[in-house]
């Protein structure tokens, strides 16, 4: 299992992590809190975490070449529900396994 860790800092963590869920769950399996959100995609499991300074998002995914697609789809979509501060970067680190 291929584990990637994204980190975009941004104090409106809660604001966008709810926005991504509920914009998500329109298609996905998705539930969601202030300060926690996961993502059922057919390919993955996206579990996002807002703190004061950041959002965070963990991707969890047998198929390697997910990763990447999620990667950069998560980080599109932020930046559109984050236009004001966009473009949002975020700094990525992968495990493997758990």
């Amino acid at each position: 299992m291929a584990i990637v860790r994204g980190r975009a800092k941004t104090a409106n963590g809660s604001k966008y992590l709810q926005q991504l869920c509920k914009h998500w769950g329109h298609k996905f399996d998705a539930e969601f809190s202030e300060a926690a959100g996961q993502v059922r995609f057919p390919s993955a499991v996206a579990t996002l975490e807002a703190s004061a300074d950041a959002l965070l998002v963990t991707l969890e995914t047998e198929d390697a070449e997910a990763v990447e697609r999620l990667k950069e789809t998560v980080a599109r979509h932020l930046d559109r529900f984050a236009f004001r501060e966009a473009p949002l970067p975020f700094e990525w680190s992968a495990t493997e396994d758990r």
